[in-house]
């Protein structure tokens, strides 16, 4: 009989986004991909991220159903796209953008130590 640890999420989509999230610093969990957004949501975040010159991977939900909806489990969090920095999970659309607008997000990179590269 082998024992189950509880860090490691049985479910192989909750699997893969624990380990994209543990794996990069900066996260967005998107519809399309950095280069082609597919919704104007997912869009903002990309040009918020770009503007702040954030080293980011983008994950394209579109692709698979299963991580489509695996990833609003994994947060709880009913919307796309969703931000995380250093396994934090930030928020949506919105609170990126509110967050920016008031300089906390790039605070909140910095505190957490992702290198925002020089423009």
């Amino acid at each position: 009989m082998t024992e189950q640890t509880t860090a490691t999420p049985t479910d192989p989509v909750q699997a893969f986004i624990a380990q994209t999230v543990a794996d990069n610093a900066v996260v967005l969990f998107m519809k399309g991909t950095p280069d082609e957004p597919r919704c104007g949501f997912s869009s903002l975040a990309v040009q918020i991220l770009d503007h702040l010159s954030a080293p980011f991977v983008g994950v394209d939900v579109l692709q698979d159903a299963g991580l489509r909806d695996g990833i609003k489990a994994f947060t709880d969090w009913p919307t796309i796209p969703q931000l995380y920095v250093k396994g934090e999970f930030v928020g949506g659309s919105d609170i990126i953008r509110e967050m920016f607008e008031a300089g906390e997000l790039q605070s909140l990179m910095t505190e957490k130590g992702v290198v925002l590269d020089a423009v």
